[in-house]
């Protein structure tokens, strides 16, 4: 969406205690309550508000870092600052798709393959896959996206020799069902799931478009096959501002 229009000048009270990076980041917040800034909707450049609010660009940029800091606004690279949309309930229960559960909430879902390759499981990835520490394992980093706004940043492990075609399978077909069928697994469930919650480290914080220190929620999943083995372990991080995890009975 583009931006909006803030050609008028809004004044900042000067001299009354209130730093002027805060009344803007506070106006902007009234706007987003109010819903004159919708979700998805993409803020006015640095240059437009420093010109709204009479002041220069690193007053707005910090004011713009204090949204972010709240959970209201994501800076995307090389695109703008967008308002965050309303999180996306997604369930976990047996049976867990990411691409479903997207869709189901009426979003586009995507993703993008960070790495992919084969390494040895460390000590809980070997417990929960049912193999012995140091066994080869494939390993696949995505982050999933939901209309282009990141709500996932993942970590999944299978266990080899079973799967070792996944790698390219996952390159070809997209999602993790559709490799995991090309690799002999007709259907699969949710076994175990546990959620945590932490800050966001700065790499993660990067990957998901997120400020620093934002809280995440933590999933860790194992998947198994319809004979009850092990085929799949993830850790999974979700911003909390962007997902609300749903437990189904």
């Amino acid at each position: 969406m583009r931006p909006t229009d803030d050609s008028h000048v809004t004044e900042i009270a000067r001299g009354r205690g209130i730093a002027a990076w805060r009344q803007i980041a506070d106006e902007i917040e009234a706007d987003i309550r109010a819903g004159r800034l919708g979700p998805g909707m993409q803020l006015p450049t640095e240059s437009q508000l420093a010109t709204r609010f009479g002041v220069n660009r690193h007053t707005v940029r910090r004011s713009l870092a204090e949204l972010a800091s709240r959970g209201l606004v994501r800076a995307t690279q090389g695109r703008g600052t967008f308002v965050e949309d309303r999180p996306i309930a997604y369930p976990i229960g047996t049976r867990t798709r990411f691409s479903e559960n997207v869709s189901r909430a009426g979003r586009e879902a995507g993703g993008k393959l960070l790495d992919a390759f084969e390494t040895t499981a460390d000590r809980q990835v070997a417990a929960q896959l049912g193999i012995a520490e140091g066994a080869p394992v494939v390993r696949l980093d995505t982050v999933r996206m939901a209309d282009g706004t990141p709500i996932s940043l993942g970590t999944a492990h299978f266990p080899l020799p079973r799967f070792a075609g996944l790698i390219e399978a996952y390159r070809s077909l997209g999602t993790v069902t559709a490799a995991l069928q090309a690799c002999g697994v007709a259907d699969y469930r949710r076994h175990e799931t546990r959620v945590s919650a932490r800050a966001a480290g700065p790499e993660e914080a990067l990957k998901l478009d997120l400020a620093p220190g934002r809280l995440l929620l933590t999933v860790e999943s194992l998947n198994v096959d319809a004979d009850g083995a092990p085929i799949q372990f993830t850790r999974a991080a979700f911003p909390v501002d962007r997902v609300e995890l749903v437990m189904e009975s």
